[in-house]
């Protein structure tokens, strides 16, 4: 739902003719789109939308990709992670041109979805791109100017992987009350404690919150990413209703 739908009939998803205005590199293997799209009704933090490429002959694909900021007017941000093989992430990523068009349907979601005028901790936890929403929940508070403490803690393979790379570090100098851990799963920077390894208890204890603080706690990534780190929430005592996830798989 959207904050303008909010306490009113939300009306049907519509599909709408999007335009690429803006390219942003940010990994080798990422991109940040940013997309013109005319009658825009807005969106939450957390929410996706839906892209459909239509080929000369008909032939339509369509994927989902999590919003990664607040609308700046009719302007959207998408991040795309490049898959191996895949149908719409290379054409995207590769091939698809300033000016091109595409079609757009969204917002899509409402639980994995953070307010800005909730003031309970928030705990976020991604691996990969799914650190993507959560990026759009750290721009937002921002520039809502809310002071509710934020913690993300970023799985990724290797330093190169660092999605928003720049924006974190920056961010995490000067975004009071935001901390920002990372655990590297394949390789880690120069200086950094410990060996590479797959996220566990010790990094979701030291680096979350504590229970009975009644933090909100989103997890993105891979499905089996999400499963073990909201088992590892569960199990240190986080409610269920407590643990929000957004999980995808390896289509692109």
């Amino acid at each position: 739902m959207t904050a303008q739908a909010q306490g009113r009939r939300v009306a049907p998803l519509m599909w709408r003719v999007a335009r690429l205005v803006e390219r942003r590199i940010e990994t080798p293997t990422a991109q940040t789109l940013v997309l013109d799209v005319p009658g825009w009704p807005g969106q939450l933090p957390g929410q996706h939308v839906d892209l459909r490429l239509t080929a000369e002959d008909g032939y339509q694909a369509a994927r989902s990709y999590s919003l990664a900021g607040p609308a700046d007017g009719e302007r959207i941000e998408v991040t795309v992670q490049r898959v191996p093989d895949g149908e719409v992430s290379p054409y995207l990523t590769d091939t698809y041109a300033e000016g091109d068009p595409l079609e757009v349907r969204g917002p899509v979601g409402g639980w994995f979805v953070w307010r800005t005028d909730d003031t309970a901790p928030v705990l976020l936890v991604g691996g990969g791109s799914g650190v993507v929403p959560l990026m759009a929940m750290i721009r937002a508070r921002r520039a809502a100017g809310s002071r509710t403490p934020f913690r993300l803690v970023y799985s990724v393979r290797t330093p190169d992987d660092v999605i928003y790379a720049d924006e974190l570090r920056r961010r995490a100098r000067d975004d009071q009350g935001l901390d920002v851990a990372y655990v590297y799963t394949r390789s880690a920077p120069e200086g950094w404690r410990g060996e590479p390894h797959r996220i566990g208890l010790a990094d979701v204890n030291s680096h979350g919150w504590p229970p009975d603080l009644e933090p909100l706690c989103y997890v993105c990534g891979p499905t089996g990413f999400v499963e073990t780190v909201a088992d590892l929430l569960v199990g240190l005592g986080h409610p269920t209703r407590r643990v929000r996830t957004e999980r995808f798989g390896p289509t692109g």
